[in-house]
């Protein structure tokens, strides 16, 4: 009895601080082919599940592809041959604290809004080598040549 309560304590201990995590931003939830992420320093492969952070980079490979659902339930799916940095998040509706800016520096990325999209359209951008993009709609499709738009 007492090994099931000293169980139960430290499952509640571990599961408390897993949802303690405020800078988990969202999740990755499909993976095809290759693709990885660059957190500082180190690259994984990236996996379904594994959580997101500002400043995580996303790179596809050729038969790669990969989808992320964020807080505010923002959907983004890049495809083969991408990069993908995630710039600034927020998303503290209380505290009218709203950001949402990612940078696609080649490759395709598709853009569906959540929350912050539809609370503060202003705080959302996406900015490639070309030109940046403002959200006006719920859904997008963008696709940016590595290079394109630098002189």
């Amino acid at each position: 009895m007492r090994w099931a309560a000293l169980v139960l304590v430290v499952l509640s201990i571990d599961g408390g601080a897993a949802r303690a995590d405020d800078s988990v931003i969202g999740y990755v939830k499909t993976v095809a082919g290759t693709a990885a992420l660059a957190r500082g320093e180190q690259r994984v492969e990236a996996t379904p599940g594994m959580a997101l952070y500002v400043s995580d980079v996303f790179e596809t490979g050729e038969d790669g592809a990969l989808g992320m659902t964020f807080k505010d339930n923002t959907i983004l799916t890049i495809g083969p041959d991408t990069r993908l940095a995630l710039e600034t998040y927020a998303f503290m509706p209380t505290e009218k604290k709203l950001g949402f800016v990612v940078a696609l520096g080649a490759g395709t990325l598709q853009y569906i809004s959540g929350a912050i999209a539809r609370l503060a359209p202003d705080a959302v951008m996406v900015k490639t080598p070309a030109a940046n993009i403002t959200v006006r709609g719920t859904r997008f499709l963008v696709r940016a040549e590595a290079g394109a738009g630098a002189e």
